[in-house]
């Protein structure tokens, strides 16, 4: 059965966006519209962002995934390598990431190549994490077939037996991927659909500007 909903719309107002403000460095505004996400405290997770990769289908897949740093080079995100995310990575290290904050009507949409950070970096953020989660990590196949979800709690609670008394150690099978960036776009909702659209690109280590038409 056919349910149009056609009629769900609303107007954008809470922003412009202009080449005159945007500055140089897409970091640098990256940095400001994230800290005014952070800022509002409806936002629950103003780190989420979209993370799109393509299988060895041929088939782009997005999902969320939770942002845990970033600096003037790159965006640092944490899987378990074995997941699906993780082997499409490995086998094709372009990606695209999309942060959405609809309170803010701001939308960044990024590409870039991801490659695994060092083991020391992994190590560091995974010992930084609540002890459940760590266990967490380490009972998960993730993206294998599971039969039910009650032996995956079993599992859960035999090793939360076995590391009472010992710290867990991060599986070498989990870790970091930075996105090194090459493109960003800035997008501001604005009234009428004449949204903002500011582009940087990356050419022979310079970042260039320009504006998209909406």
């Amino acid at each position: 059965m056919k349910k149009d909903i056609g009629h769900l719309r609303k107007v954008y107002e809470k922003g412009s966006l202009d080449e005159s403000n945007v500055g140089s460095d897409p970091m640098l505004l990256f940095k400001k519209w994230f800290n005014d996400a952070k800022a509002i405290k409806t936002i629950d997770e103003p780190n989420a962002f979209n993370l799109s990769t393509i299988g060895a289908d041929g088939f782009p897949k997005s999902r969320i995934v939770l942002l845990k740093s970033y600096d003037s080079n790159g965006f640092v995100f944490y899987t378990n390598y074995n997941s699906n995310k993780g082997k499409d990575i490995l086998n094709n290290p372009k990606v695209g990431l999309s942060f959405f904050w609809p309170k803010l009507e701001r939308q960044v949409i990024i590409k870039g190549t991801a490659s695994k950070i060092s083991e020391f970096e992994s190590d560091k953020y995974f010992n930084s994490r609540p002890i459940s989660n760590r266990l967490g990590a380490i009972v998960s196949n993730q993206s294998q077939v599971i039969p039910n979800r009650k032996i995956l709690e079993e599992q859960f609670h035999k090793i939360k037996k076995a590391y009472k008394l010992k710290e867990p150690q991060r599986p070498k099978n989990w870790g970091g991927f930075k996105v090194c960036v090459i493109f960003m776009e800035f997008w501001q909702g604005r009234p009428n659909r004449l949204h903002d659209r500011i582009v940087f690109e990356k050419l022979k280590n310079k970042w260039s500007i320009s504006r998209l038409s909406p």
